[in-house]
């Protein structure tokens, strides 16, 4: 370290030090925020942020108010949130702010429970959420080149923003709400460099209305390309005197504040699940605390990715992320405390000003175990391929007016043996000749070709293709588009005259299943189970293969034999006592059509495949 460095670190925890105020203000009410010098003001005086992040998408909107309860019981403050796009603006022009996706229900609640708000807008959010919560409309043809100054680009997240604004402006506490702090863009810094990008974002949230100070958020080292005048530099991931001389090139008497400190982490399928010792992580925020710095817990409760909305990363290879996001956080996917939860509760109880107390941590919700129950019913999903959109080559999913889901691409095929090569798949293939399953394709795999014996006369080829999870991270955002994007050839000849039938299944309601499991794969089976008193439960999916989860209409998500994760999270508020309908899509011809509720979650149990890898 450098005596100028030095210097600077010296004056930044001199700064770091201002005593906070005896009892912290609640939201409600007028208040005052402000950036000060070392810290933040809150009616003039130092206000320590001790936040922790949840997503009111990932979680059952009757379960909103418990879970807030919960990180008021743990000590936190505030309560951070980014705002997907996707969720909010389903179809250009077609905004949606009703239900899980009524985003200023959950500020207010916030308010009424006593917790601060930061707000992240975005518009990229990343998040292990699909296409980091851009709309998937963006990416039709001609497609939208995201995260830069492409006009059409502008147009649509200034749209987006000023609804957004519409909804919160008057949540702000510059309006007598408790939103204190909006982000700007997110982890710019990783991504880009193009700072009159981060100044248009930034302009666009001023338009729509949002006038509480602003911030950015990068890594250390990504700082330099992420930040931009007017907001307060902030640094993820810093956990030491990182996190004062990170802030002090650009602000050099703060405040000093990290939005992502990391209590656990992320999976992928087919990887280990992943965990974060408690003893480490105590021990970085209580030095964070020590220091006055504020901290945002990334995450405080995680909840769950319902539909088709868990994202992908991209390393080497294609790693989609599971319907859960329990990440192994303070509180768990189905909203109970961990030992993580009350160590880090004990240390945020020796860090409160004189006179604050905790409240105490409200009880679990009930969890429910249900019987071994069969799915006596089935339907064959290619049964619901009606009315097919045609072209001589393969249209994109999105082409298709189509978000998330599946795609079936039926042609001919000739006479002959040879390789069945698909271009560009995205991400995952069922192949099937005059109806029977030949083989699959999986883009994590690399894989792309599979030989193929097709009788005299030719044949009806089947290309069942499933979104697996468009990228939300890293240089491919913009390559995101879903399907076959490219030509499919047999033996070396491009193959033409292609019919798709979009399969985006958001209703599978009127489905006609018959008495019988016996449907070859990929098919849809259907059964029902009882409960006499309603709780949480995790459906056991071993012995399944890949596919979706439905129950009483609600999408619980993707399930996959590979692993970690065995189970789907089944929220009490969306069980009915007494008879509950279960729809169960799967693509794989496996023999088990039963299925059974657990009270504990399975989220580490690699598949066979997997752990070949």
């Amino acid at each position: 370290m450098t005596f100028r460095r030095s210097a600077v670190l010296v004056s930044c925890l001199a700064l770091a030090a201002v005593p906070l105020a005896a009892q912290e203000p609640m939201p409600g009410g007028h208040h005052t925020f402000a950036l000060g010098d070392g810290a933040f003001l809150l009616d003039g005086k130092p206000f320590q942020i001790r936040a922790g992040e949840m997503h009111y998408a990932r979680i059952p909107r009757a379960y909103w108010r418990d879970r807030l309860r919960m990180a008021r019981a743990m000590g936190l403050n505030a309560v951070a949130t980014y705002v997907f796009w996707n969720v909010q603006e389903p179809a250009p022009g077609r905004f949606d702010f009703s239900g899980r996706a009524d985003v200023a229900a959950f500020v207010r609640m916030a308010e009424e429970e006593g917790l601060w708000v930061i707000l992240r807008p975005g518009p990229y959010a990343c998040a292990e959420w699909d296409f980091g919560g851009f709309p998937a409309w963006l990416l039709r043809s001609p497609a939208v080149h995201v995260r830069s100054r492409d006009p059409r680009f502008l147009r649509a997240a200034d749209e987006y923003l000023d609804h957004l604004g519409h909804q919160l402006r008057g949540l702000q506490v510059t309006h007598g709400g408790p939103i204190l702090m909006v982000q700007v863009e997110n982890e710019y810094g990783s991504y880009g460099d193009d700072s009159l990008y981060m100044a248009d974002v930034r302009d666009g949230i001023r338009h729509a209305g949002f006038d509480v100070p602003l911030f950015t958020a990068d890594g250390p080292s990504q700082m330099p390309r992420g930040h931009v005048a007017g907001a307060l530099p902030a640094v993820n991931g810093a956990t030491d005197s990182t996190i004062f001389t990170s802030i002090a090139r650009f602000a050099p008497h703060g405040p000093f504040f990290v939005p992502e400190f990391y209590p656990g982490w992320l999976d992928h399928w087919g990887e280990p699940h992943q965990t974060v010792g408690t003893a480490g992580v105590v021990r970085d925020y209580e030095w964070m605390l020590d220091h006055s710095v504020s901290v945002s817990l990334y995450v405080f409760h995680g909840g769950t990715s319902f539909g088709f909305m868990s994202g992908a990363n991209y390393s080497d290879h294609y790693q989609p992320q599971p319907t859960s996001y329990d990440y192994d956080a303070p509180l768990d996917e189905a909203g109970r405390p961990t030992p993580k939860y009350f160590a880090l509760r004990q240390v945020i109880a020796r860090h409160l000003p004189p006179g604050d107390t905790l409240p105490a941590v409200p009880a679990s919700n009930p969890v429910i175990a249900v019987p071994r129950f069969s799915l006596t019913e089935s339907a064959s999903l290619l049964a619901l391929a009606r009315k097919p959109v045609r072209a001589a080559h393969p249209v994109a999913m999105e082409d298709l007016g189509q978000a998330y889901g599946f795609v079936l691409y039926r042609t001919h095929v000739p006479a002959g043996q040879g390789a069945l090569t698909i271009d560009t798949l995205r991400d995952y293939a069922v192949v099937l000749l005059d109806g029977r399953r030949v083989g699959t394709l999986d883009r994590r795999l690399h894989q792309h070709t599979l030989t193929l014996d097709v009788p005299a006369g030719g044949g009806r080829l089947d290309i069942l293709v499933e979104n697996d999870g468009r990228i939300n991270y890293g240089p491919r955002l913009p390559d995101n588009r879903q399907g076959i994007l490219g030509d499919v050839t047999f033996a070396g000849t491009p193959l033409t005259g292609w019919q798709m039938f979009p399969l985006p299944l958001t209703d599978v309601s009127r489905v006609l299943f018959r008495a019988g499991t016996t449907t070859s794969a990929p098919a849809l089976y259907r059964g029902t189970f009882s409960v006499t008193r309603l709780g949480d439960t995790f459906l056991d999916l071993r012995g399944w293969g890949k596919g979706v989860v439905w129950v009483n209409g609600h999408n619980l998500g993707r399930y996959w034999h590979i692993g970690p994760q065995q189970t789907l999270y089944l929220p009490a508020p969306w069980l009915h006592e007494g008879t509950n309908a279960v729809v169960v899509l799967d693509l794989d011809d496996h023999a088990v059509r039963a299925l059974a509720g657990l009270t504990t979650p399975i989220l580490d149990s690699l598949g066979i495949e997997a752990a070949a890898r």
